[in-house]
């Protein structure tokens, strides 16, 4: 296969819509724009724990980082 038709996990996006809102919105904060964890926590004055939690759930619900992630 040539490097012209190989294609990655980057080129796939995820069907978001098994999200709730707010795991939608933490997960396209970390994964799509690139924001860590702990910096969307602040932002969006939630601990990081719950960040956390929801960025987890997402990941569990798309079935994608089987080996780890950027969580913060």
């Amino acid at each position: 296969m040539s490097a012209a038709t190989q294609t990655t996990l980057a080129d796939h996006e995820p069907d978001l819509s098994k999200l709730s809102p707010a795991e939608r919105d933490a997960y396209e904060a970390v994964y799509e724009r690139g924001m860590s964890g702990r910096e969307y926590a602040r932002q969006t004055d939630r601990s990081w724990g719950t960040v956390s939690n929801l960025l987890m759930r997402a990941r569990s619900k798309l079935d994608v980082f089987q080996d780890g992630g950027r969580d913060g």
